[in-house]
């Protein structure tokens, strides 16, 4: 496995760094810290690109060697660029699997910021992504403590992509996984007011049952990899979002990880898409899984024949 970590200037950089060095990897994964400098900051003051440039190899230097200190291979990369392009172009050029960003390159605002680092590099990354947060007061994970993991299906190829990722990979012992699968439903004289009452009853119990399945799918793939999991199939109506960030919140998740798109698809161009608005808005870490290439997968058959 390939890890990108992209670190920049802020705060949340230390939270990277101390999700990569605490968490368990799969054998062999190597790491690649790179901080990208805008140099349109310094158009009038090269000297200072120069010594920004020093500044952040020092910086990766010391991220890398508590890497290097647990044993793992981390390399370090200074680039010049905007960010919200070279993080992603890099991590196609280094075939990256995985990257990890902070939940914030422009301060706390990047939530809402549509030009956000964070947000630019999950629309157009060709890799999975994670939004690393730091918990908050009082929520933090000891080092020996498991995370609780909510993963979202809708039963697409996609989201059983991102289950197929938390199963096969370690997680600190004690780790549980909770699935959750929200049905579509629909409310009469809404959004299909056209339908009879019995008709829309028919769908939304179709869309239950599907939920269930699916649900149900995840969960067997977990349990048979070894991690403790439960399933949750909420029957109230709202977007799949919001119940999947209010669950979160309930369950106190330390990540939640789900598919980059559904059996809807994705337009990375596009605001609303249920990764986007759950890794924009929560309040916990949030890796979303993008599937392998062909090119990417047969690449990794060849490495373990």
């Amino acid at each position: 496995m390939k890890v990108l970590i992209a670190v920049d200037a802020t705060p949340s950089w230390l939270a990277v760094v101390r999700e990569a060095v605490t968490r368990p990897w799969p054998a062999g994964t190597k790491f690649c810290m790179l901080h990208a400098v805008d140099p349109y900051h310094f158009v009038k003051a090269p000297l200072l690109l120069a010594r920004a440039k020093g500044a952040a190899q020092s910086q990766l230097k010391s991220a890398a060697e508590s890497l290097q200190h647990t044993g793992w291979s981390a390399e370090t990369e200074v680039l010049l660029g905007n960010p919200r392009k070279v993080i992603s172009s890099f991590a196609q050029e280094w075939r990256a699997d995985l990257i990890l960003a902070g939940s914030h390159g422009h301060g706390d605002l990047a939530r809402i910021l549509l030009g956000s680092t964070s947000k630019a590099v999950l629309r157009s990354a060709h890799c999975s992504v994670e939004i690393v947060r730091s918990p908050a007061k009082g929520q933090e994970r000891k080092t020996d403590e498991g995370m609780r993991i909510l993963a979202a299906t809708d039963g697409s190829d996609c989201s059983m992509s991102a289950v197929r990722s938390v199963a096969g990979r370690p997680w600190p012992k004690g780790s549980e996984v909770k699935v959750i699968s929200i049905p579509e439903l629909i409310i009469p004289l809404r959004e299909f007011p056209y339908f009879e009452p019995g008709e829309v009853e028919e769908i939304n119990t179709f869309s239950l049952e599907h939920a269930r399945e699916a649900a149900a799918k995840a969960n067997e793939l977990l349990e048979k990899s070894g991690l403790k999991s439960c399933l949750e199939v909420p029957l109230e109506w709202d977007i799949p979002s919001r119940m999947i960030l209010a669950e979160a919140e309930k369950w106190r998740a330390h990540m939640i990880v789900l598919g980059s798109h559904g059996r809807r698809g994705f337009d990375r161009w596009t605001m609303g898409s249920v990764s986007e608005a759950v890794a924009m808005n929560a309040g916990c870490s949030v890796e979303v899984i993008r599937e392998p290439s062909e090119e990417k997968e047969k690449e990794k058959k060849g490495a373990k024949s």
